[in-house]
């Protein structure tokens, strides 16, 4: 199990807790909306234990204010 510290959600999601983004040891966790089926199918060598999910562009681009 991760442990997971939460940074920020996306302002324009309303009172829904995604999506989200969380900072963990070695890397980050995103909170999405589920792929569907047709999109899902066009990532590549995706194992039996990976996913996808959808985040907006505005909750990545934080990171770049970061540098």
């Amino acid at each position: 199990m991760r442990k997971l510290e939460f940074m920020w959600k996306d302002p324009g999601s309303g009172g829904g807790g995604c999506p989200a983004l969380y900072r963990t040891d070695g890397g980050y966790v995103v909170q999405g909306i589920k792929l569907d089926d047709g999109t899902r199918a066009q990532l590549r060598s995706l194992a039996e234990n990976e996913d996808g999910v959808f985040v907006p562009a505005a909750v990545l681009d934080r990171l770049r204010k970061l540098d």
